[in-house]
């Protein structure tokens, strides 16, 4: 076995990271993903190049591995035959584009399902497609915006959002979970249906404890930099020569960090006694830490932390994380070459472990339009046929 949804069929009409990252999460569990992109490429493919072969960027390197790529224009009478005969074959579609759009191309649930009856869409938007904001168009940054996280991010009078694009990753997967239950109904009824996600309601979720204390007990929270506000320390230090990120949670951590720093009378202060008074105090916490971490290198604040039990960390550049030893040996990463890069790259692999049957990167990223000819064939085109498909532009 391949992998566990080996013979699923997946059609991507994704775009940039909701959509494509969520097809190839069921790729690296073994579906067959094809992704369905513009004759003349996809947008996503062009952003942050490291190909001069296809123009390829990063990202796209990241969210397409384990795909096959077909061109196609379904505006086209011919493509949208070809698409038609695509989606009698397929048990998936994945398409993160607005209601309007989904219906122009003719990947509604109503037009999928009146090609093949049990077909599973799944389909994000920024908003959801209910509410006043469901035909609105957004991207990542206006769900973080939106959620109350940028408002505690940073400081009173300058929000800010994270520069990784966190929401759009985890909506995809949680739409790729939504697929794998969608499948599991299907065993059982024999119906596909819609698997729906939305941006902001991803980052509702991660920012839900947030928005309940302030519906419960309304503190009106303003950011405090890198300082948490529910525990301390909880703050990002200077050392002597970097950063290094510091975490108390709980009172046996807390002990433990007390006799590090020879503060032990604080455990007996009541202003303390619980996370969040201590919380409440960051600032003094921080103002300790930091004056702890100054008198230290990274590497001697850190040895002495985890000798107490203390989470702490490293603030790194990119490049230092691309170089630490646990992140290169640990197996987070997997070298592959690409046409006309420059050198390897290194690919994040599938993020979550199943030691029996783990997801795997059996390719890279396809370059455009490298298996028309491939898939075209198995639906039953003729060479001659691909041929003529190709001179009307339809893929």
């Amino acid at each position: 076995m391949t992998g566990v949804l080996e013979g699923v069929r997946v059609l991507d009409f994704g775009r940039y990271i909701a959509g494509p990252w969520c097809a190839a999460l069921l790729g690296d569990f073994g579906a067959e993903v094809i992704r369905v992109e513009k004759v003349g490429g996809g947008e996503d493919r062009f952003i942050n190049r490291v190909s001069d072969e296809d123009a390829s960027g990063v990202t796209f390197l990241q969210v397409n591995r384990n795909k096959k790529c077909l061109t196609l224009d379904p505006t086209t009478e011919e493509g949208r035959e070809v698409q038609r005969r695509l989606v009698a074959t397929a048990d998936i579609v994945v398409a993160n584009m607005p209601q309007r759009a989904l219906e122009q191309l003719g990947l509604d649930y109503a037009s999928l399902t009146a090609i093949r009856p049990d077909i599973i869409l799944v389909s994000n938007t920024c908003f959801g497609t209910a509410g006043p904001y469901g035909r609105k168009l957004g991207f990542d940054g206006l769900a973080q915006a939106m959620c109350g996280n940028m408002h505690l991010s940073g400081h009173p009078d300058e929000p800010i959002r994270s520069y990784a694009p966190w929401v759009d990753f985890s909506t995809a997967a949680l739409c790729a979970l939504g697929a794998v239950v969608a499948l599991l109904a299907r065993r059982q009824t024999g119906r596909g249906q819609e698997v729906q996600g939305a941006l902001l309601g991803t980052a509702l979720t991660a920012a839900s404890p947030l928005l309940i204390e302030q519906a419960v007990l309304a503190p009106n929270r303003e950011a405090t930099g890198n300082r948490g506000q529910l525990n301390a320390p909880s703050d990002v230090f200077a050392t002597r020569d970097g950063h290094i990120m510091i975490l108390v949670i709980g009172e046996p951590m807390y002990r433990r960090w007390a006799k590090l720093l020879g503060e032990t009378h604080w455990l007996e202060d009541e202003r303390f006694g619980t996370d969040d008074s201590r919380g409440e105090h960051g600032e003094l916490f921080s103002e300790r830490m930091c004056a702890w971490c100054a008198e230290r290198t990274t590497d001697e604040a850190l040895a002495e932390l985890e000798a107490a039990r203390v989470p702490a960390g490293p603030v790194y550049t990119p490049q230092q994380t691309l170089d630490d030893p646990h992140v290169r040996q640990a197996g987070f990463m997997q070298e592959m070459q690409y046409p006309g890069a420059p050198g390897a790259i290194p690919l994040v692999t599938t993020p979550v472990r199943l030691l029996g049957t783990p997801g795997t990167i059996r390719s890279r990223a396809p370059l455009l339009g490298e298996h028309t000819a491939e898939v075209l064939d198995r639906l039953g085109y003729a060479p001659e046929d691909v041929e003529r498909l190709k001179a009307a532009g339809a893929v």
